[in-house]
């Protein structure tokens, strides 16, 4: 798309909180890109028509079909805020890319399972794919990676990467809530969706992270791959515990390569009271990028919100007016191939393990002897005792060993007669 003063129309499919965001955003300033021109909505398609907006339509021709808004003569940017890895935002953005006109989308899951197809039919027809909002809202992690350290050799990237997970941990912490009760508040404050699966189940930021992966090591993202632990089976009594030894916990994305392959994940982990990413409360994401030139890079924001995604959006609408190019993974998609998962078996870490014990005498004996057959050492140790009860909650964090033999000391551990429930393990993060 040349660079000129002419005006570049939007066809928008998706008028949520993002999408009416984007609405407020273009009316009130179609001229904000640095390039010159004006952006201006010309049509729009959604589920339903007479849903209550905060935003008038009036003036915006309507597409029942969002793929018919894809191929409209109408508009020359199709930007998709519809949702979902199928259905109509794969079939419009498919669509729209087909007929060489260039889509920005904030569809993670779509980038997640489908980038490299997309990727190559939009190589193909000449089209771009830009795809800023779909992680971390409104601050530029994808930037970063796309175009900000193309001249460094990215190793890492880890951080926050779902707002709605961390305002339950956060919340659970400083209201000393369970777990159930801080979700129905979030969801009855909007935080959180009537059914929250995709967010504590820890898939959005499984998506997220394949993203970033892909981008950070010039490959096609392979969500397949990715290991998804969420937070839902995080107790109060872990995050007081935790937080008695130094730490707190935070669902942690990360990517980073091993040999030839890749380590992609997202699960719990205890974070250090003094890391930035411990320090990241609320709604807020925040992440780390490693580079073997420029060292560590710390980005934090809004990861949500019309106003944050809106300008992520604005973001690329005005990289298209520039008339600016790029490859969509960092590589041509003739060249990518997908992340290749190593084995978690060959992962190192140390772990925190929590035991609910019975109250009697060489119990702590045995929980040490069943580590020492398994090759774990302590690193600290926690017990706590709770009134007549006749149980004690002990926890212990190991120092750094691989995942085999944890997995065997766990094992050894709930096999004593004295431990009363399976053994709670929650990773510490290597940050």
């Amino acid at each position: 798309m040349e660079s000129s003063r002419r005006t570049v129309r939007i066809g928008l499919a998706g008028v949520g909180v993002v999408g009416q965001g984007l609405v407020r955003f273009l009316e009130a300033q179609p001229d904000f890109a640095p390039a010159g021109g004006r952006a201006v909505i010309t049509g729009v398609s959604a589920k339903d028509r007479s849903r209550p907006r905060q935003v008038s339509l009036d003036g915006f021709a309507w597409f029942d079909d969002p793929v018919a808004l894809a191929l409209s003569d109408d508009n020359d940017v199709f930007v998709e805020l519809i949702g979902g890895s199928e259905g109509p935002a794969r079939l419009a953005v498919e669509a729209a890319l087909g007929r060489g006109k260039s889509v920005i989308t904030a569809n993670k899951a779509l980038l997640a399972n489908h980038g490299a197809e997309l990727a190559a039919l939009a190589e193909r027809t000449g089209a771009a794919l830009l795809f800023e909002a779909a992680v971390m809202g409104g601050t530029p992690a994808v930037k970063m990676l796309r175009e900000g350290l193309v001249g460094d050799a990215v190793t890492r990237v880890a951080g926050i990467l779902n707002g709605t997970c961390n305002f339950i941990l956060s919340d659970m912490e400083t209201t000393e809530r369970s777990f159930a009760d801080v979700l129905a508040d979030a969801q009855a404050e909007g935080f959180a969706e009537a059914d929250p699966t995709t967010d504590i189940g820890g898939f959005d930021a499984g998506h997220k992270i394949a993203l970033l992966g892909a981008l950070a090591f010039g490959a096609a993202p392979n969500f397949a791959g990715v290991e998804v632990v969420g937070i839902d089976q995080i107790e109060l009594l872990d995050i007081r515990l935790a937080r008695d030894l130094g730490f707190r916990i935070k669902l942690i994305a990360e990517a980073y390569k091993v040999g030839d392959l890749a380590s992609v994940s997202v699960a719990p982990a205890l974070v250090p009271l003094a890391h930035p990413l411990a320090q990241a409360g609320g709604v807020l994401n925040a992440l780390f990028i490693e580079g073997q030139r420029i060292g560590r890079i710390f980005l934090q924001g809004p990861g949500a919100g019309a106003g944050p995604t809106a300008a992520a959006v604005a973001a690329d609408i005005a990289d298209l007016m520039t008339g600016a190019v790029r490859p969509v993974f960092q590589r041509p998609a003739r060249d990518l191939t997908p992340l290749q998962p190593a084995d978690p078996a060959l992962r190192r870490t140390a772990v925190y393990i929590r035991l609910m014990v019975a109250d009697r005498p060489g119990v702590i004996a045995a929980v040490t002897d069943a580590l020492a057959r398994a090759g774990l050492s302590i690193d600290s140790f926690l017990q706590r005792s709770v009134q007549n009860t006749g149980l004690v909650p002990i926890v212990l964090t190991t120092q750094v060993a691989s995942e085999d033999a944890i997995r065997e000391a766990v094992g050894h551990i709930a096999a004593l007669d004295a431990v009363v429930e399976p053994p709670r393990t929650i990773r510490i993060a290597n940050i």
